[in-house]
């Protein structure tokens, strides 16, 4: 959606596909953070994106072992907006659909799911597509595959995936909030489990965080069971334990960590999960997207309009945005290793591990871990409009 935008504002015809009728489904990310926001900002549309409802995030809590702990600060970033904005990918969405729909070059054809690829030789030229009203062929320049960590693009293109790991799944629900509630989206990480909170006002957005494959386990091991370790974790949520009526409250996400090899082929590219998909470590995923669909607006945009788009143009987006999706994915493996697989693994209260020690002792490093979460490795920006 952000790249559908960017495009059609620098001129160039665009189709957004969406399979759904729209895009309210739950158990997304909902980070928003600095540096999509300062592309927002480039953009000028913050002022919009800030009247619609959202929470701002200025650091990240945890508490580990019954100790409290702060892990990055947002506050000191010189951008326009030093924080996290908390809001429903769904709103985020349309928030963009919105704009881009502003544009006569943008179309958005919902209820459209893509089965296939148009080959003309060696070229993708565009894709076959399931609609209510029957299959139909839509011809094109450039198929973009942004379809997540399941990508039906990149399987029907036959690009080699490499699998990195990851040593966790989560299970999503949802508890209602009540006044009296804290404020601040936290987590917590006690022996055996990580429990996260994400504050959506009239709710909480809850994330257990399991060892990998072990959502079997934790639903034999029976319902009450459950509740009680999400009670153990969070006490204030003790009287509302029983608002989990049945498994089917509790959505599984399968966590991968995984890029290709090659993004591209003639008339085909991968970006955001599609090409790399990442952790829920930081909450990165929307935002590392975001940046590949700028850098992708940049280089391609004018190739596009004047005809002119080659194979070089489409690895050339993947040599900007390969080495920031490396570096992030190693991060989080390094996060996944130390930390979250050792306090699955872990039957023994916990200590505070060395590397948040040093956090809390030097406030500075707070400050990185916030660049690093809230900035990123090569932040990408949005190309000035043409008076054209």
């Amino acid at each position: 959606m952000m790249l559908g935008l960017l495009l059609a504002r620098a001129g160039v015809e665009v189709v957004v596909l969406e399979k759904h009728a729209d895009f309210l489904r739950d158990f997304r990310g909902d980070t928003v953070h600095p540096s999509t926001l300062e592309i927002i900002h480039e953009l000028g549309l913050l002022d919009d994106f800030l009247s619609r409802p959202h929470q701002q995030v200025s650091r990240i809590l945890g508490r580990i072992g019954g100790d409290p702990v702060v892990v990055a600060e947002f506050g000191h970033l010189n951008l326009a907006c030093p924080y996290i904005a908390m809001m429903p990918q769904w709103d985020f969405l349309d928030f963009l659909a919105d704009h881009a729909k502003t544009y006569p070059n943008f179309q958005l054809r919902t209820n459209a799911k893509v089965t296939g690829l148009i080959h003309d030789g060696d070229r993708i030229a565009g894709v076959t597509v399931e609609t209510p009203e029957g299959a139909l062929q839509i011809h094109s320049d450039l198929v973009v595959g942004a379809d997540g960590r399941g990508s039906a693009v990149r399987d029907l293109a036959d690009l080699a995936v490499q699998d990195i790991g990851a040593p966790m799944d989560v299970l999503w629900l949802r508890i209602s909030r009540k006044p009296g509630d804290p404020d601040d989206s936290m987590g917590n990480f006690n022996p055996g489990n990580i429990f996260v909170l994400i504050n959506r006002q009239d709710y909480w957005q809850c994330a257990y965080v399991i060892p990998k494959d072990g959502a079997t386990e934790v639903r034999a091991q029976g319902l009450d069971d459950f509740r009680q370790k999400i009670a153990d974790a969070m006490p204030f949520l003790n009287d509302r334990v029983n608002e989990i009526t049945s498994w089917n409250d509790v959505k599984l996400l399968t966590v991968k960590v995984d890029r290709l090899k090659q993004w591209s082929r003639p008339g085909l590219l991968c970006i955001g999960d599609a090409a790399h998909a990442m952790s829920p470590v930081g909450g990165v995923g929307i935002n590392l997207a975001v940046q590949d669909a700028v850098a992708a607006a940049n280089i391609l945009a004018q190739p596009l309009k004047t005809k002119q788009l080659s194979i070089d143009h489409l690895r050339a987006v993947q040599k900007r945005r390969f080495f920031p999706a490396r570096i992030t994915q190693s991060i989080q493996v390094l996060v996944q290793s130390r930390i979250i697989q050792r306090v699955l693994a872990s039957n023994k209260p916990l200590n505070l591990p060395l590397p948040l020690r040093l956090v809390q002792r030097w406030p500075r490093l707070k400050r990185w871990i916030g660049y690093a979460i809230g900035v990123g490795v090569r932040p990408e920006h949005v190309k000035p409009r043409t008076r054209e």
